[in-house]
């Protein structure tokens, strides 16, 4: 049974689940081929500078590189591992190198290549856990192989919501499976999830204790089913290796060189496992930036970074500050937004030191409402584009997904081409299109008259959705956040007039009912249903993390969205500073900030976001200009 198999912790992150799945062949022994030609230890050493260098040539041992936002840290770890295999230092087949997604993984590949290192193997730790339990299954299962991998929780997380008493659709399943994954991640039991989870502040979707009984019951159901989930898949890793002496005397003399990608991301199970790897050695090189921590909610934690050089004490610390990425404009403003950091992680933070010539400062925009600033934004990139910059090197980056609706129609509106990436389109989502039906069904019994606002929240609530309501969980909360985007459409199109046909040519002017606002959001979903090959980019801070772009736009800057109404610790405000930190340090040339005044034209005051003060000194300004 798959249940034999599996040890009493584990635990994953969510980017790192996926790359699992494209893992290669299970053999342990098989590896690359020839080396490229042309490799040698000084074509590596060409080129770097000096605090490169210093991280390249350090001694075997425990080395831990402190890499900020366009410093080259790739570069820097590649570099490493292909002049200690050109020197013969090490050989090639001996080094496992993790990261934490398959892109990630093979970038490294593909440079280590190019470098003529030989046999390294580079991957993610779903991956190599993969890799590992694949080769050892039959050893350690008497013959069997291993259990099949469950691709999706969905299933088995409503069947066992069912069994604990939980009604729970689609979207509470998503929340209750990220509690799981975030306990198991954490090293946390089933019995131990209450005390863990508000140790922890978390905003559990059910009351802590239903959750844990929801948690028992999946295991159970899992085990059952005969299979195991990603999660399971790195607790069965460290369980071979802990429990198996042989096991962990031929991984062992297997993987002899370590280098960890993202440091800052590593989870307790992943530290456990790569523990369990490396069996008491310290022949490990770890890269990361604690000021670019940013997914704590889902287990991840910067402290093994942070402890590194005190739990190390013979470590090599080398810090990389030149910034190759991002003009010294939006290197200083970067700086700006991380030096007022706090807490653990601002002791390792980085003053980055700008290496390409100088750039356009940041432009700091004020609108007086949202519709303004998409409009704006739709505008400038419309601008950029036929100044000759790509639309794929623009990218629109805002703090949740239920912000894009804003951006997908001022694009559509301008003409101009987009991709959303990391989530659906706002109209395609499943909670929206299930919103607009019940919208089209409440036009059959909506009276005449009605004010458009109040007869789209009254529609809305007779899904479940409460307007003053958000509810906890991930899941639940984009979906609550999605459908209070349509209430502000609605508050918007209720500003405009509509033209009432009275035969003829006559028409008069009336406000627009809520048939008038289904059309309207059929009319927009159509219009954003253009496909595209190539385009601006619209994406979640989180989801812009590890890539850059020439033209960045942050926009909804606004206190409340970021940081958000829920970070309501030091600890979940200082992540949300990160965040931003993260969305600066994307720009390579260009950097627009904006914030709007107000949701809806005519709307409550919002304050601009506490991390960036220009915002307060340009409004302050901008009145002395006008009086």
């Amino acid at each position: 049974m798959a249940g034999a198999m599996i040890p009493s912790r584990g635990g994953n992150t969510p980017a790192a689940a996926g790359s699992a799945r494209s893992a290669p062949r299970a053999d342990l022994a098989a590896y690359p081929g020839p080396p490229a030609s042309g490799g040698s230890p000084e074509r590596v050493l060409a080129g770097l500078d000096p605090e490169q260098r210093t991280a390249v040539t350090a001694p075997a041992g425990p080395v831990c590189i402190l890499a900020g936002a366009g410093t080259g840290k790739t570069r820097a770890i590649t570099h490493r591992i292909a002049y200690r295999t050109l020197t013969g230092e090490i050989t090639g087949r001996h080094v496992l190198a993790v990261t934490f997604t398959a892109r990630a993984a093979a970038e490294m590949r593909a440079r280590l290549a190019a470098l003529g290192a030989v046999g390294v193997q580079a991957r993610t730790f779903h991956a190599a856990a993969l890799r590992l339990m694949r080769y050892f299954a039959p050893r350690l299962l008497d013959g069997r192989a291993m259990p099949e991998l469950l691709e999706s929780k969905a299933r088995l997380v409503t069947l066992a919501a069912s069994r604990a008493g939980v009604r729970a659709d689609r979207t509470a399943a998503r929340d209750l499976a990220s509690e799981i994954e975030w306990a198991k991640s954490s090293l946390v039991e089933p019995v131990e999830y209450p005390v863990a989870a508000a140790k922890a502040n978390r905003e559990a979707p059910y009351e802590p204790a239903k959750v844990a009984e929801v948690f028992a019951a999946y295991e159970q159901v899992k085990r059952a089913s005969g299979v195991i989930d990603f999660e399971d898949l790195l607790r069965a890793a460290v369980w071979g290796i802990e429990e198996h002496p042989d096991v962990a005397e031929q991984v062992r003399a297997q993987y002899r060189h370590f280098v960890v990608d993202e440091y800052q991301d590593v989870n307790p199970l992943q530290q456990r496992l790569l523990d369990a790897w490396l069996g008491g050695r310290d022949d490990l090189t770890v890269v990361g930036d604690a000021s670019q921590t940013i997914y704590s909610f889902t287990g991840a934690t910067s402290g093994y970074l942070i402890d590194f050089p005190r739990l190390r004490r013979d470590a090599v610390v080398v810090r990389l500050v030149r910034d190759y990425r991002s003009t010294p404009q939006v290197v200083g403003l970067a700086n700006a937004v991380i030096r007022q950091a706090r807490g653990a992680e601002a002791r390792l933070r980085l003053e980055l030191e700008g290496q390409r010539p100088p750039g356009p400062e940041p432009d700091l925009r004020i609108f007086p409402d949202e519709p303004a600033e998409a409009a704006g934004v739709a505008a400038r990139c419309r601008q950029l584009i036929a100044a000759g910059t790509p639309a794929r090197e623009i990218a629109v980056l805002f703090r949740t997904n239920a912000q894009s609706e804003a951006y997908e129609e001022a694009l559509a509106e301008a003409e101009v081409p987009y991709v959303v990436q990391g989530a659906e389109r706002f109209f395609e989502r499943v909670e929206v299109r299930q919103a607009v039906l019940a919208l089209r069904a409440a036009t059959r019994s909506t009276p005449a008259g009605e004010p458009l606002v109040p007869a789209v929240v009254e529609a809305l609530a007779a899904t479940g959705w409460q307007r003053d309501q958000p509810p906890p969980g991930g899941a639940t909360r984009e979906r609550w956040e999605a459908l209070a985007a349509l209430v502000t459409l609605a508050e918007e199109y209720a500003g405009t007039t509509a033209l009432l046909p009275l035969g003829d040519a006559a028409t008069v002017e009336r406000q627009p009912s809520l048939a008038d606002f289904v059309e309207e959001l059929q009319r927009r979903a159509a219009q954003q249903h253009v496909p595209t090959v190539e385009g601006v980019t619209l994406a979640s801070l989180h989801s812009a993390k590890g890539l850059e772009w020439d033209a960045v736009f942050l926009v909804g800057l606004s206190d409340g969205t970021l940081p958000t109404t829920y970070a309501k610790t030091p600890e979940a405000v200082e992540e949300e500073r990160r965040l931003l930190y993260v969305g600066v340090t994307r720009a390579r040339q260009w950097l627009w900030l904006s914030y709007a005044q107000s949701r809806a034209p005519g709307g409550r005051p919002r304050r601009p976001c506490r991390f960036l003060p220009q915002f307060e000194r340009a409004a302050a300004s901008a009145a002395a200009s006008r009086d």
